[in-house]
């Protein structure tokens, strides 16, 4: 069982310290295998307002400290040059390289990345349905591994549904790990004008239900303040509030 969890954006060491520690520790006691997650560059912003980050190399440098500390690291990508970026200078640090929702049908991205000694987790856009992941798949060709990341399916404007037959059918048609984003899941793209919306007490009743049907591998954004973050604040979980999430993933899963 997989679970990849972290704040949406790096801040800071110390808060990105602390938080792949949290999770280090919730994760060990349920024998899970814990990735943090978060992002040097949030390049899909709503609008230009939208913080960015605080720079690609000094956050692959905080990473590099908190791999040290015995954590696997996951991040996104969205050009080739931050693929040739880190395998350059961060190729001991990224243990997962992320393809972002929007950019998973982007050919060259996804050769550049399955082209690495990384794994590759393939967010699957909120506008595919299951079946179109089988052309994404046939450009992953060669790589070390790739998983499929469910993170809703765009249902009307600003909202998101998560299709849970379209999972099912993605777990027995895919040879691949089957990851559910229970927190992106609960988005409101756009939802609140200038920036994304978004409802966390709806989490834990996805994660149950996907645990429940199959589904072993979990994506959580997590937070300390959640309403503080500059992205994807309403949709994160607290910090303090993960260890109940894990608790039912572990519970419900049929596995466990």
């Amino acid at each position: 069982m997989i679970i990849v969890a972290g704040p949406c954006q790096h801040e800071s060491y110390e808060k990105s310290m602390l938080i792949a520690q949290e999770c280090a520790e919730v994760c060990s006691k349920y024998g899970l295998d814990y990735y943090f997650k978060s992002s040097f560059d949030k390049a899909n912003r709503t609008s230009l307002s939208g913080v960015r980050g605080i720079g690609m190399y000094k956050t692959l440098d905080d990473f590099r400290l908190i791999k040290e500390g015995g954590v696997k690291v996951l991040t996104d990508v969205h050009t080739v040059s931050h693929i040739n970026t880190i395998i350059d200078q961060y190729n001991d640090v990224i243990d997962v390289i992320q393809i972002p929702a929007f950019l998973c049908r982007q050919t060259d991205l996804l050769l550049a990345a399955c082209a690495t000694d990384k794994i590759v987790n393939i967010k699957k856009g909120q506008f595919l349905a299951p079946w179109d992941v089988a052309g994404v798949l046939s450009k992953t060709l060669g790589a070390k591994e790739v998983w499929i990341t469910e993170r809703g399916t765009s249902f009307g404007y600003n909202n998101l549904v998560v299709d849970f037959t379209g999972l099912d059918y993605m777990l027995n048609e895919y040879n691949v790990p089957i990851v559910f984003d229970a927190t992106h899941s609960v988005q409101k793209p756009s939802g609140s004008g200038d920036s994304s919306g978004g409802n966390r007490d709806y989490v834990r009743g996805l994660t149950r239900a996907a645990s429940a049907l199959g589904v072993t591998n979990f994506f959580l954004e997590v937070h300390p303040d959640p309403d503080s973050s500059p992205s994807d604040g309403p949709n994160m979980l607290y910090l303090d509030k993960f260890e109940e999430t894990i608790r039912d993933i572990h519970r419900y899963s049929y596995t466990s």
